[in-house]
């Protein structure tokens, strides 16, 4: 097994493509539809390296339009693009998405930097006039209520075609490489739509009682993302948790001392200590016990809580959670505490996209840094830790029960972006986005998660704009800079987003 091999891979998405152009050219200029669909034929290859492509060829008429419509449905796709290749009637187009009612995206993207302007023809010309059709289409979607984006750019090819008159290698281009990386992310962002829709996400528990933002209704969560809840109670991880055996145990050791530093005493905090044999071996075995629920019950993500009454047996079972929900975050199995469903939605989005996606809220403002630490006493997404995690044995969970071992760590230094998941006063569902930095400042010695994040404006801006916009307390941080690209995911799945800072 591969440190962090995923329990559940994602699901890659199923593309639609199809090229436009209009069938009175193809007998007045010998070779255009041939140099058409080799375009087309280019960009399926190029896609194919991001999900499963389905290219349904050209369209050069309103009956072909009806026929590409239909085929879309029954490969299933989650996303179409036109290529616009030449010029094409928005008759020969709108049935396509009249039928099949994915989301849709135009290619703009010319083949070529520059005519060459002194030998260029009519035929050659009409290769590269993709642009031309492209404002009908867009009145024309517009007036049919059907949402569209529109890519522009260079097509990117490697060489050129012995049919043109100019040259068309232009991959190097910036303009390719941008539309080429849009293209990507919408392919990306459908690949997390159709993971989601097969997904079921555990809630064991309950949700943190009073933490009114977290509460959520599981129907207006599946009708948005389509996601299914099950919900587990603690009785099932008991059940399992009787079953584990001592060499299930000893390999959860093993894994967990490959990954972790365990900790001595905190300098600092009383409550911070040096995990016991005992605390180590109960985390252990709960950790196994998890990982079985998560496989016997099929599950993409878990959120999780516990409150019980002092010194009950289900108290104890909470009280070794954080280890095994961690080592399942880094596994795809992203697990969010105080039963907050809707950052686990924000977590597994991350995760799909290969960004990671650790369970964060504002722990602390550093005014002399002007950083924001965000982290959490939870699960923490190991796979993007700066240097090892420290496990630290805790005496206190503060403001829950029990007593048992948690994560000390920071994601990596370098660019990060915020996720939250929130829901507005009508029940729908919104992203936040925010990008920042993370840095390499201090942070506290008491078992939880850290990381200072810098954002691109004051500290206490940041905070008037993200608190403007009603989030959950919660979100999710991911590596890398992403909000273009969670942006997409929110298009893909119709739901509002606003991106603060980027």
């Amino acid at each position: 097994m591969l440190l962090y091999e995923p329990i559940k891979p994602a699901k890659k998405a199923r593309v639609g493509l199809y090229s436009i152009g209009l069938e009175a050219y193809w007998s007045q200029f010998e070779g255009l539809r041939e140099r058409l669909i080799e375009y087309g034929k280019f960009i399926e290859k190029r896609m194919g390296k991001f999900g499963e492509i389905y290219n349904f060829g050209l369209v050069d008429s309103e009956s072909k339009a009806r026929e590409a419509g239909e085929w879309f449905n029954r490969q299933n796709v989650d996303l179409i693009f036109c290529h616009s290749a030449t010029y094409s009637t928005s008759a020969s187009v709108l049935p396509v998405h009249q039928i099949c009612k994915k989301p849709v995206i135009v290619l703009n993207l010319q083949p070529t930097e520059r005519l060459n302007y002194a030998k260029t023809t009519t035929g050659e010309w009409l290769a590269h006039c993709g642009a031309c059709p492209v404002p009908e289409l867009s009145n024309a979607f517009n007036r049919a209520g059907i949402p569209f984006r529109v890519i522009n750019g260079l097509l990117g090819l490697d060489y050129t075609p012995s049919i043109s008159l100019t040259n068309e290698n232009t991959h190097d281009r910036p303009e390719a490489i941008r539309a080429w990386k849009e293209i990507e992310e919408w392919i990306q962002s459908a690949g997390v739509a159709r993971t989601l829709q097969h997904a079921r996400f555990g809630f064991l528990g309950n949700t943190y009682n009073g933490m009114l933002d977290m509460y959520s209704d599981f129907t207006m969560i599946q009708a948005q993302t389509g996601l299914h809840v099950e919900v587990l109670e603690m009785c099932d991880l008991d059940r399992l948790i009787k079953e584990v055996t001592p060499q299930q145990v000893k390999r959860k050791m093993e894994e967990t001392m490959s990954i972790f530093e365990i900790s001595g005493d905190s300098p600092s905090d009383p409550i911070a200590r040096k995990p016991t044999d005992e605390q180590m071996e109960w985390s252990c075995t709960v950790a196994a016990a998890q990982e079985r629920l998560v496989r016997e019950y099929d599950l993409d993500s878990l959120t999780y809580y516990y409150h019980g009454s002092p010194g009950n047996d289900y108290e104890k079972l909470q009280a070794g959670f954080i280890l095994g929900h961690s080592l399942l975050t880094a596994r795809g199995v992203p697990c969010s505490g105080e039963g907050d469903l809707k950052t686990a939605v924000a977590m597994k989005i991350c995760d799909i996209l290969g960004k990671g996606g650790s369970y964060s809220e504002i722990v602390v403002v550093d005014y002399v840094d002007q950083t924001i630490l965000l982290g959490h006493d939870g699960p923490f997404h190991i796979a993007i830790s700066q240097g090892k995690p420290i496990l630290r044995g805790m005496g206190l969970y503060h403001g829950k029960q029990g007593t048992g071992i948690s994560v000390e760590a920071k994601v990596k230094t370098g660019p990060v972006t915020t996720l939250n998941v929130t829901q507005t006063g009508q029940g729908k569902l919104k992203l936040i986005i925010s990008q920042g930095e993370s840095t390499d400042g201090e942070i506290m010695r008491i078992g939880n998660t850290q990381t200072p994040v810098k954002f691109p404006v004051h500290p206490d801006d940041y905070m008037s704009r993200w608190f403007a916009e009603s989030p959950t307390h919660h979100c999710a941080m991911s590596i890398g800079h992403n909000a273009s690209l969670f942006e997409k995911v929110a298009g893909v799945l119709n739901i509002e987003s606003v991106t603060l800072c980027n």
